[in-house]
């Protein structure tokens, strides 16, 4: 055995533990325990780190016992602590991890338990009660780690922990001066038998050493479980990681051999936490010794800590009660050192806790004059929402890759604007306000001053959709707004009252409603297309559904004609049967029709056009089809309102209202511009987009032609990829497969130079993971053929990969 002398009597700290567990251990298996699993270097430069933490009291904050749970990854946590992985817990107690299990349960913290495990995981999950994670690491045998994780998975564990700063463990300089081998019968009871005596040399031999980014995506290929990485130290590190689309990132510098001046966790740990900007959660492990120390990490930016040797030391000393103990001590130190800081809850930790004189500050923006700052977590929680992020990430990697051609943009081709034509079209406009008998102030005004909130070309728009769409409303039940966004925010505003009303969205859809909806906490319903399209017994379903659970469908957004992202179109058939269940189910629908008059052929009714019940709102844009720069847009909202007297307005009347709050009113000069751009066509934008509707036709035909021909239909059943075919806007679908996240278009735009979307950020409750969206409409056809090109190289590649 490797545990000598007798238990030391209720030590009251962690470092009591650690003294009495030494004195149990012989001293070649201390030394390997004590080195951790890197240099004995690393461990001690995290203990400094936090021994140079000062937290700051307060007085007088009337706190009686703070609240220390946290939820992490769909459970709550009773406080901010979890176990960290550690090998071979046999060496401290026979028992080994199945005690360190029946600990944790109680404690309601999770164990992370080890690859290298002392246990099966069988046992291990029958004496838990609370979450139990896997630490993987990565052989060069995928075969190995694909089965450690299938059995980890039947057993019921609840994550993946990847150790990714290690193809070999760390040097434990002492271990290998006294040559230490594992003692005899202490092995892994989840691996296959093997010399796992000397556990340096077989991590040389057995993990691999190239992996990349792109084990994230094996790993979901393989598990349905979330992936946290554990050994990032640097924001590039966690950056690449979020785009990796990682549910969890652990700051450790102890899985592998680290670099001579490698940074302590806890000087790691802002820079981190200020990068993941709450995309993920962020943990820490190495150097925690005390209840400060939680609270620290917490006040620097980690949601939680992870505790190592202390817990291998408790359960060497006392075993299960050990390390019960030992968790006792941190959480009790943990609500003493909140109580004394005045800190409510775990949650409410930030930087104004600690004062770290011997940390380097971390990175941050500069402070205003005034010396005043804000904290993220006391912002709106949409600001932490992945979906706010979509399109700066999009157009980070943009401008990253500049060579790289882009299929991301749904803008218009450049190559229809001319300069000059802003000063004609302002003319006309300018001219027919005097043709139509207005003064010279009048005229000076309508170009000068705010103008009407809701809108002075209402007219003109009134007309012209009268004549391209056969849509016949009074001018009054139309609000001109900042583009179709605009629309979007004053509609959701205007229509959902509170937490009761739902907005439904057809899924994948445009993440600027879905967007706009988190702004507002609008509550929202997806309804997944199905592989032939929007059904109408889908929504329904869902319909009854939210009815069920108490709540009130009010509205349902979707774009009827070639949506983005998909293409897809709705039939005729489909929309009158729409209509007639947004009657049974008084429901509106919210039509967003940007794409038609720039789609080539005779286009279906809209909705608004088939509406008879007073249904549809209709919201509309000519950033597509006249100029985008004006960013005009406009909303038809012709519904009656009755207030509590009897009294009826209309529904354009209440959005007017909530744009007086937002914008004031729309840009006059931008007004005028698009003016006299529908005065030249008489009205009818779509003789003005005859030439752009056709390129963008030939555009789409270019695209699905060289798909066709880079993927011969052998190729394409073989690798499992298909598209569909749009006859008009500006998108298509791609499946893929691969998992066609941030990570995969990074890849694509740095190795193969072409950008993408990934169609994951339209599915606004998860879908679309091996589907990417492209945009044809901003490149030319030889940028098009070029592109397509590299996109099948780069789809060959990673699909093998």
């Amino acid at each position: 055995m490797s545990v000598t002398g007798p238990a030391a009597d209720h030590p009251l700290t962690l470092a009591d533990y650690e003294s009495a567990a030494q004195r149990r251990f012989e001293p070649d298996v201390w030394d390997f325990l004590a080195g951790g699993a890197g240099q004995e270097r690393t461990l001690a430069a995290n203990v400094r780190a936090f021994e140079g933490t000062r937290l700051r009291p307060r007085v007088l904050t009337g706190i009686g016992r703070p609240d220390t749970e946290v939820r992490m990854l769909g459970r709550t946590w009773a406080a901010p602590v979890g176990i960290a992985p550690v090998a071979y817990h046999a060496l401290a107690h026979p028992e080994g991890e199945v005690a360190t299990a029946h600990a944790a349960g109680p404690a309601g913290v999770p164990l992370i338990v080890s690859t290298f495990a002392s246990r099966a995981f069988e046992d291990i999950a029958a004496a838990a009660t609370g979450p139990l994670w896997l630490q993987v690491y990565c052989f060069r045998d995928r075969a190995t780690t694909r089965k450690l994780i299938e059995r980890a998975e039947q057993a019921g564990f609840e994550a993946l922990v990847l150790t990714v700063d290690t193809p070999r463990l760390g040097r434990r300089l002492r271990s290998e001066r006294a040559r230490f081998r594992l003692p005899a019968g202490i092995e892994p009871a989840n691996l296959a038998h093997g010399d796992y005596s000397s556990p340096s040399d077989h991590a040389l031999a057995e993990f691999d050493p190239s992996l990349d980014w792109s084990v994230i995506d094996w790993l979901r290929a393989v598990s349905t479980l979330p992936v946290l990485v554990k050994g990032v130290l640097t924001a590039f590190d966690a950056r690449q990681a979020i785009a990796a689309g990682v549910d969890g990132i652990v700051v450790s510098n102890h899985g592998g051999r680290q670099l001579d001046g490698a940074p302590a966790t806890l000087e790691a740990l802002p820079e981190i936490a200020a990068e993941v900007a709450g995309a993920c959660p962020v943990l820490l492990d190495g150097g925690i010794r005390r209840g400060t120390d939680v609270l620290a990490s917490l006040a620097l930016g980690a949601d939680a800590v992870l505790i190592g040797r202390p817990v291998l030391h408790g359960l060497a000393v006392g075993g299960q009660e050990g390390v019960q103990r030992v968790l006792d001590i941190v959480t009790g130190e943990l609500a003493e050192a909140m109580t004394l800081t005045g800190t409510r809850s775990a949650a409410a930790a930030g930087p104004e806790l600690v004062r770290p004189p011997t940390l380097p500050a971390p990175r941050q923006v500069p402070a205003p004059p005034n010396g005043s700052g804000l904290r993220k977590e006391d912002l709106h929680g949409s600001l932490c929402d992945p979906v706010l992020d979509t399109m700066n990430f999009l157009n980070e990697i943009t401008h990253r890759y500049p060579e790289a051609i882009s299929f991301a943009p749904g803008r218009p081709y450049d190559g229809f604007f001319e300069t000059e034509q802003i000063f004609t079209h302002l003319r006309r406009y300018l001219d027919h306000l005097e043709t139509s008998g207005a003064s010279p102030a009048e005229v000076r005004s309508a170009l000068f001053q705010y103008g009407p909130t809701s809108g002075q070309i209402r007219e003109l728009i009134a007309e012209s959709l009268r004549r391209d769409e056969d849509i016949d409303v009074p001018p009054e039940s139309i609000v001109v707004t900042v583009g179709a966004q605009e629309a979007m925010v004053l509609a959701l505003r205007a229509l959902i009252r509170g937490p009761e009303d739902v907005l439904l969205v057809a899924s994948p859809c445009y993440v600027g409603i879905t967007g706009a909806a988190r702004l507002l906490d609008v509550v929202t319903t997806a309804v997944e297309e199905a592989g032939d399209g929007f059904r109408c017994a889908d929504l329904e379903a869902a319909i009854l559904a939210e009815k069920a659970r108490g709540r009130r469908p009010r509205a349902f957004y979707l774009t009827p004609d070639h949506s983005n992202p998909s293409g897809n179109t709705m039939p005729l058939g489909t929309r009158r049967e729409l209509l007639d269940l947004a009657d049974r189910h008084d429901i509106l629908i919210l039509e967003d029709s940007p794409y038609r008059m720039v789609s080539p052929g005779q286009q279906l009714p809209t909705l608004k056009s088939l509406d008879r019940g007073g249904r549809v709102v209709h919201l509309g844009s000519f950033s597509k089809t006249l100029f985008p720069g004006a960013r005009i847009g406009f909303a038809v909202a012709d519904q009656l309102v009755t207030d509590r007297t009897g009294g009826t307005g209309l529904l354009a009347d209440e959005l007017s209202k909530i744009k007086s709050m937002v914008t004031v009113n729309t840009s006059p000069v931008s007004q005028a511009v698009v003016a006299g751009m529908l005065l030249a066509a008489d009205g009818r934008t779509s003789q003005l987009n005859t030439e752009t509707a056709a390129y963008y036709g030939d555009a789409m035909r270019v695209t699905l032609t060289e798909l066709a021909t880079c993927f011969p239909e052998d190729e394409r059943a073989a690798l499992g990829v298909r598209w569909n075919e749009p006859t008009g806007g500006f998108f298509l679908a791609v499946t893929v497969p691969f998992r066609a996240d941030n990570a995969a278009l990074v890849r694509s735009a740095e190795e193969f130079g072409v950008i993408w979307t990934p169609m994951s950020y339209f599915y606004p409750q998860g879908g679309g993971d091996r589907t990417l969206r492209l945009s044809v409409s901003y490149l030319t056809h030889e940028q098009i053929a070029e592109g397509v090109a590299r996109l099948a190289r780069f789809i060959r590649a990673q699909g093998h990969s």
